[in-house]
């Protein structure tokens, strides 16, 4: 239960843009959520669980575009040897997020500032926080596709897993690209880059989510955080593939 509570209180980095509103629509009252949830478990030898969830909220004001989000991840394993049970955990991470977007006469367009927090047991990185204000635009639209940028400055604090101190201005930029395959599936796939002079922080995510019923989604997805500067003892890269059951009121 301790787990799956602070699974619901953490979150991951906010990002995302909102449309343009016309000022003859009252957008005050639009909000959105969805919370993501999916959990696999094991039994036999070598038995186990891992679960990973996200809950979003988004606001749309007529001037204002506001997004929240969480997210975590944990896995644990337990192993019979000789007899006796162990239990070890290989895997632990939990972000949290916030942006607040103000649109611009430009359809599509935002000023915006954001905050974020993640920590991760396991990770190149045991704790970090950013800070970050930019711009950012639609690149691209059509009938079934979207392509969202954003750019701008901000400052980065982290501590490595080898208890390194890092901080100082990083330089980041987003692209965000949706497709609408069809009235039931949706491709999405999101970059987001942060370059400081010590490393070049990225987290990739490709998914695919299908309609269930009027609320309910399912979604496959593919996400990697990559560090160009890691500690000796760590990999650049980290991945995760994940089914997951969406629901969005």
């Amino acid at each position: 239960m301790k787990y799956l509570t602070t699974l619901i209180l953490a979150s991951g980095l906010a990002a995302g843009n909102a449309l343009a509103a016309d000022d003859d629509i009252d957008h005050s009252g639009n909000v959105m959520l969805s919370a993501e949830i999916g959990a696999i478990t094991t039994s036999g030898n070598t038995s186990g669980t891992s679960v990973t969830g996200r809950f979003e909220v988004l606001q749309d004001t007529l001037r204002f575009s506001n997004e929240y989000t969480a997210n975590g991840y944990f896995k644990q394993d337990r192993t019979r040897v000789n007899g006796e049970q162990t239990t070890e955990r290989s895997a632990e991470r939990y972000q949290v997020g916030a942006k607040a977007g103000y649109k611009l006469l430009e359809e599509n367009s935002t000023l915006f500032g954001l905050a974020a927090f993640s920590e991760d047991r396991f990770g190149a990185y045991k704790r970090s926080a950013s800070v970050g204000v930019g711009h950012g635009s639609r690149w691209y639209q059509s009938d079934d596709k979207i392509l969202d940028m954003e750019f701008g400055p901000g400052f980065f604090s982290a501590t490595r897993a080898n208890d390194e101190k890092e901080r100082g201005l990083v330089l980041r930029g987003r692209a965000a690209f949706r497709w609408k395959m069809s009235d039931s599936a949706t491709f999405a796939q999101m970059l987001t880059v942060e370059k400081a002079a010590w490393n070049a922080h990225s987290t990739a995510e490709t998914s695919l989510s299908a309609r269930l019923n009027g609320s309910m989604h399912m979604k496959a997805a593919f996400s990697a955080i990559h560090d160009s500067s890691v500690p000796s003892d760590k990999a650049n890269t980290d991945t995760q593939t994940s089914i997951t059951l969406v629901y969005s009121f």
